[in-house]
């Protein structure tokens, strides 16, 4: 990773001037990660981590403090944030939002094995059990998830680019959002939605903490579940997704979380949001009906719903 900000020992000492963390003794960027900038620091009482937010607003930033207390008080493995002596958990310079954490203990692995597959499938759903229903104060802050959501992105998105071929994709976007069905009763949770292996930290062959809820968001409580399906049975530039594997998925995950008999006839649905919203990350990749996020829903829209639930849900 490109450290984005560069920072000094004297602007580390001057931000922990307001901790009660002991002195500076070393500190050097964390390689791991691409859009954030992250620092190891040393101080008198030990390791930690700076980490500081360039794209996000600072009321973005409170809702993830928020998950993070909130999975702390339920011993879920995850980042601890650390309070300034004014209570603060989100600190600013340079007009730019940080957050200090615990240093966990950890690396994260280049390959997985069955077994850490597992091990972040039980993880997952044990993410979604936990907080089905909790909706942190500052949800209105963060992207989360919704057809509307995906259909304000994706208008912006065409705006940007201005071309004919992006007001193509918009005007296919919107109309693959008229097509889902996602009640308001379908269960909403906080969803991770970034499984990237450096987001994961094992000591040795256990999974020892889930890293980096830049992404987390209250959404569809099946998100995360789409979101491992595509990590293990879905892969680009494949156009057909592997049933079996999927369904294997699926059945990790329901051995610690019970799925309703509603989440389970709305899964396509929350499947397509989920291929809607990559698309807005590749908006400009593609034209006409010759893109992939294209190909993915004709595909499942080829299987139908309740083939689709049959293949999935054994």
């Amino acid at each position: 990773m490109t450290i984005k900000s560069l920072f000094s020992k004297n602007d580390f000492e001057h931000i922990l001037s307001l901790y009660q963390l002991g002195t500076i003794i070393s500190y050097e960027p964390i390689s791991d990660g691409t859009v954030q900038t992250n620092y190891l620091f040393t101080t008198e009482q030990g390791k930690f981590v700076f980490r500081y937010y360039e794209n996000r607003a600072y009321l973005s930033v409170m809702f993830e403090i928020e998950v993070l207390r909130f999975l702390h008080k339920e011993e879920f493995p995850s980042p601890v944030p650390i309070p300034s002596s004014k209570i603060d958990y989100v600190g600013t310079f340079n007009n730019k939002p940080y957050v200090i954490f615990h240093f966990l203990e950890g690396a994260s692995l280049a390959k997985y094995q069955d077994g850490h597959q597992k091990q972040l499938i039980h993880l997952a759903a044990q993410l979604q059990k936990l907080t089905v229903g909790f909706q942190p104060k500052h949800t209105p802050y963060r992207w989360n998830y919704s057809p509307d959501l995906c259909r304000q992105l994706a208008q912006e998105k065409a705006v940007e680019l201005g071309t004919n071929e992006a007001q193509e994709k918009l005007n296919w976007l919107i109309k693959q959002l008229k097509l889902l069905e996602l009640p308001d009763a379908l269960p909403r949770a906080i969803c991770h939605c970034d499984f990237h292996e450096s987001n994961v930290f094992f000591q040795g062959d256990k999974l020892s903490a889930l890293l980096d809820f830049d992404d987390a968001n209250y959404t569809y409580s099946t998100f995360d579940l789409v979101c491992l399906i595509e990590g293990w049975a879905w892969h680009y530039p494949e156009e057909e997704l592997d049933l079996a594997k999927a369904a294997e998925v699926v059945a990790l995950y329901r051995q610690h979380r019970s799925l309703s008999p509603l989440e389970q006839h709305h899964f396509i649905d929350v499947y397509k949001l989920s291929i809607l919203i990559d698309c807005l990350w590749f908006f400009a990749r593609g034209s006409g009906d010759d893109f992939y996020e294209y190909k993915k829903i004709k595909y499942l829209n080829s299987l139908g719903r309740e083939q689709f639930k049959s293949a999935l849900f054994q």
